[in-house]
């Protein structure tokens, strides 16, 4: 049976940020010290804005200026992502101004970077009817609805954000995410296609593209806007992830682990770990496979991915033992993954045939006794056994016709050639079968 690697890594797919808080201070307010500091958007350091609206509020019993001063402190909390001290500023804002369109859309983004997306989709929908021709809120609202699964409700969104803003490329860049989640990948590179015509700075949009155009198999399509969200944003892994991705899929896996061996040093993740995995297991460097998803799995024990691909690994190797290990702990992290369970009833079949192989099918040795690699990948291939079985028969004999120092080289060099193989057994450029069938002719050629 063929055993299948479950390579399910997505690439990079980046949404907008749900809204931005915008300066909300009148120009009178902006003379003093502590008005100046206390802007929404202040760049200077969050504790010293934090600080003059809280002075602000002690000082100020205005309340259009209150509301102010809550919503620019909540916009400090929210870089110190501190969402909780955020959100209870922006509920007091809105229960001092309850139509008030900043904290309003303010305090949805703090829901949507929580996760929270119900509720941001309820301060979006107030501020739509505030703002009905708000194309952002729009783009912010679709946004929510994609994140909580409503894939058409989000472009319902994301068409009405780009009618009334036919210029708003992050809205196309978000809808194109949308489609490329409902497998509309003409749609998809259409709408990226249409951002990058109209000059959008987000260099997603051609990450985004290169994913659509994979699933489409334009692959050299792919690698190009690959290549260009990488210069645009050198220093964000998940590109060079996203291109290693590509070039395993062009066959090119020392280029693809390239890439993630940049991706690795820019931002140590289970999911690049294991792509680096998989491109060594297609190159059948099953122990730097096994190292990288072991890393993997010290960096999220429950990447059940991760799990399932060691277990090809393993499989590989002809350790069923700790192949069903790892299948099973996959099974168990996700029991509806029907790759992973089918892998797992594969090789407890195989181990169970193994186990009850006519004698004249197994190997010169006791499977059940086996411990080194090298035994075990002999043991689960009926035609290594087969060789490893006609070498002992053919070493035998050659032995029974030699004495005194003839016997003993041969013994010698019977046990060199059984050390070299358990040694180098797993390096890239051993090739067991060739080794066994080489080493078998030169045995049967001394018992003639």
């Amino acid at each position: 049976m063929t055993r299948r690697i479950m390579i399910r890594s997505m690439p990079a797919l980046l949404l907008a940020a749900a809204t931005a808080i915008a300066s909300v201070l009148p120009a009178s307010a902006q003379g003093t010290a502590p008005g100046q500091a206390c802007q929404a958007d202040n760049v200077t350091e969050p504790d010293a804005q934090i600080a003059a609206c809280t002075a602000l509020l002690q000082s100020s019993t205005d309340v259009a200026r209150q509301v102010e001063a809550l919503v620019a402190r909540a916009a400090a909390y929210s870089r110190k992502h501190n969402s909780e001290r955020a959100i209870a500023d922006l509920s007091r804002a809105l229960a001092l101004d309850g139509n008030n369109l900043a904290a309003l859309k303010a305090r949805a983004e703090s829901y949507y970077l929580g996760s929270q997306y119900d509720r941001a989709i309820q301060d979006f929908n107030r501020a739509i009817r505030i703002a009905p021709n708000d194309s952002d809120v729009f783009d912010a609202r679709g946004n929510a609805f994609l994140q909580s699964g409503d894939v058409e409700r989000a472009i319902e969104d994301y068409n009405e954000s780009i009618r009334l803003d036919p210029g708003n490329a992050q809205s196309f860049i978000d809808r194109g995410v949308a489609h490329y989640l409902k497998g509309r990948q003409e749609k998809a590179v259409a709408d990226y296609s249409e951002a990058i015509r109209l000059n959008t700075t987000n260099s997603a949009v051609f990450a985004n593209r290169a994913a659509a155009y994979k699933k489409l198999g334009h692959l050299d399509r792919a690698l190009e806007d690959d290549n260009e969200a990488i210069r645009r944003s050198p220093t964000f892994a998940d590109y060079y992830s996203n291109r290693g991705l590509t070039r395993a899929d062009l066959h090119e896996y020392d280029r693809a682990i390239a890439d993630y061996d940049e991706a690795i040093r820019l931002s140590p993740q289970a999911n690049f770990f294991t792509n680096r995995g998989d491109a060594y297991q297609f190159k059948k460097e099953y122990d730097h496979a096994i190292s990288d998803y072991k890393e993997a799995l010290k960096l999220d024990p429950k990447f059940e991915l991760a799990h399932n691909n060691l277990g090809a690994a393993y499989r590989s190797k002809g350790d069923l033992d700790r192949a069903i290990i790892h299948y099973e702990q996959a099974v168990r992290l996700n029991p509806r993954d029907d790759t992973a369970m089918e892998n797992l009833q594969a090789v407890r079949r195989e181990r169970d045939r193994l186990g009850a192989v006519n004698p004249r099918s197994r190997p010169s040795f006791n499977c059940a006794a086996a411990k080194r690699a090298v035994e075990k990948a002999i043991c689960s291939d009926e035609d290594l056994a087969r060789l490893d079985r006609d070498m002992n028969a053919a070493y035998q004999s050659a032995l029974a016709k030699l004495t005194g120092r003839r016997a003993a080289a041969l013994r010698r060099d019977q046990r060199t050639f059984l050390l070299t193989r358990e040694r180098m057994f797993g390096r890239p450029d051993y090739q067991l079968k060739k080794q066994m069938e080489g080493r078998l002719a030169e045995l049967q050629g001394m018992s003639r």
